[in-house]
């Protein structure tokens, strides 16, 4: 693992968060041998990854609830850079126990939650609590705002990553946000097609939302398939 060092030290990551990150990075790809936690398997695949979570540290309160957390991006890697607690919603059974892994291995404050959204998202202790929500790849625009603003308390920001947004989806999202209680605030550059959007949480998020399993992918607020 000579190499991913290298690769943070050269994006500008400092020693001591580099190292850890390193040693994150390790246990993804050895347990990516025998569990699909990622697409990416080599060092090089891995490190964008890494600097993709980093990118939205300026934006963090003072903890975060990850939607949909598979192999623990962008997460583990934002604890790390600030010790902040994380706590981690996954489906899968067998990432759910890598994660708690991770979360052990790397000393990390945090908890997992192998509950689907569309549960855990109704549960009390975690409904509206959590000054900042991250989720990556787990829908359409829309989709992710219903399924990771029920966890954000008000005054709190949700950051979706996204890749090029056509009109549509924007313009979904941006109506999609005030029957979440909440509003876009931000669209902000991320480095080539890839942007963060800001959406800010006014206040707590209707009791029917999110809807049952698999609604929010099916038919997402706001945006006609």
């Amino acid at each position: 693992m000579a190499l991913l060092p290298e690769l943070l030290d050269a994006a500008g990551v400092e020693p001591g968060v580099r190292d850890r990150l390193a040693r994150y990075g390790r246990l993804v790809l050895e347990t990516n041998r025998s569990l699909n936690l990622t697409g990416a398997k080599t060092e090089d695949d891995l490190a964008p990854h890494l600097l993709d979570s980093l990118s939205l540290l300026p934006y963090l309160g003072a903890d975060l609830i990850d939607v949909g957390s598979g192999a623990g991006f962008p997460a583990i890697p934002l604890a790390i850079a600030s010790g902040r607690p994380i706590t981690m919603v996954e489906t899968t059974q067998k990432k759910a126990l890598f994660l708690r892994r991770a979360l052990d291995e790397l000393e990390l404050e945090g908890e997992v939650v192998n509950e689907r959204a569309e549960v855990a998202g109704h549960v009390g202790r975690l409904r509206d609590h959590f000054t900042t929500g991250t989720a990556r790849a787990v829908g359409s625009g829309p989709t992710v705002m219903e399924l990771l603003l029920p966890f954000v308390a008000a005054g709190g920001v949700a950051l979706l990553q996204r890749g090029k947004l056509d009109e549509t989806e924007r313009a979904a999202m941006s109506d999609a946000a005030p029957v979440l209680a909440a509003e876009v605030e931000a669209e902000l550059p991320a480095g080539g097609d890839r942007r963060i959007i800001l959406v800010r949480k006014l206040g707590p998020t209707p009791q029917r939302f999110p809807r049952r399993a698999g609604v929010p992918d099916q038919r997402p607020l706001c945006l006609e398939r």
